[in-house]
């Protein structure tokens, strides 16, 4: 009788790990970086993330799935404080929770803030991600390191940066060895997120968009798809979507003089999106007035927060 070899060593481990920390010190960056391809879109924009993204990293005696959220921030709307309340809620059922600090800046009030929150979690084991590393000197790294090693009694330390790849085998390894036993991993050795096609098309048109807006507009912008249709016969995938802002000055910006800025838009979204849907794509852009969707129940129901 042949025996088939467990593919699984009795070693194996699996759970979920979420990345925590202030607007913008690299968590949805790290998350890419791990996972090897691009499942939650980037920018210098505060609240660039809206929902709570699943990337899955699988190692020979284990699998991490990583749960990318918004940055924790004292909520000015209601779509803030459904964020913040996603946030919550995820960390509840994770195993691990990763403090991402820059290595670049001080510990500041938003850093401490976050570390104190965690405190409501005694369920998942806590690790400090210094990241940015390739963005100070080594003395300021240092430095920084004994500043969060002073945060709390942390699992792990663990400086990286996600650009230069720096200690990211490092990191899975730590992360890795702070997850529960599993008989099997939890995803498909073919999965990399558990987003949907839609919804990583609407966050490339999103990030699109967000390329060089100043002010409040990055709050303002929201996508939605009404229809995604391939044709066969020509190779090629047509998309047709919203970018839904909340006042008409805000709607010029958006589309530009002669629509140049929309055109913009749909070029770079078009870049991410066709190696994603292994097509052509043709990409349809309205530009449409949600007035003060962030503050209204029904219209954040509707845009699907």
């Amino acid at each position: 009788m042949t025996v088939t070899p467990d593919p699984h060593p009795a070693g194996y481990r699996a759970g979920f790990v979420s990345f925590v920390g202030r607007p913008n010190v690299g968590k949805s960056t790290l998350t890419n970086a791990l996972v090897g391809e691009k499942v939650a879109i980037t920018s210098s924009k505060p609240q660039t993330t809206r929902r709570a993204i699943r990337g899955i990293v699988h190692q020979k005696n284990g699998q991490l799935i990583l749960v990318d959220t918004p940055g924790i921030h004292r909520p000015r709307t209601l779509l803030g404080e459904r964020l913040n309340s996603l946030v919550t809620a995820t960390l509840a059922g994770v195993d691990v929770i990763g403090l991402c600090i820059p290595a670049n800046e001080p510990i500041g009030p938003g850093d401490k803030f976050i570390n104190e929150q965690l405190d409501a979690f005694p369920r998942a084991k806590k690790v400090a991600i210094v990241t940015k590393i390739d963005a100070s000197s080594k003395t300021n790294v240092a430095n920084q390191l004994l500043a969060v090693s002073q945060l709390r009694d942390w699992e792990a330390i663990v400086p990286i940066s996600s650009t230069s790849r720096i200690q990211l085998d490092t990191l899975s390894t730590e992360l890795l060895r702070l997850l529960p036993h599993a008989d099997a991993p939890l995803y498909p050795a073919d999965a990399v997120t558990d987003e949907t096609l839609e919804s990583r098309i609407s966050e490339y048109i999103r990030e699109a968009a967000l390329e060089g807006v100043t002010d409040e507009l990055p709050h303002s912008i929201a996508v939605t798809i009404d229809d995604i249709i391939e044709r066969d016969d020509q190779e090629l995938v047509e998309i047709y979507a919203n970018l839904f802002v909340e006042r008409d000055s805000q709607k010029g910006i958006i589309i530009g003089k002669s629509g140049s800025r929309l055109k913009d838009v749909g070029s770079r979204a078009r870049k991410e999106i066709e190696p994603l849907v292994g097509k052509r794509v043709f990409l349809s852009l309205r530009v449409k007035i949600a007035k003060e969707w962030q503050r209204d129940p029904k219209q954040l129901g509707r845009l699907g927060f």
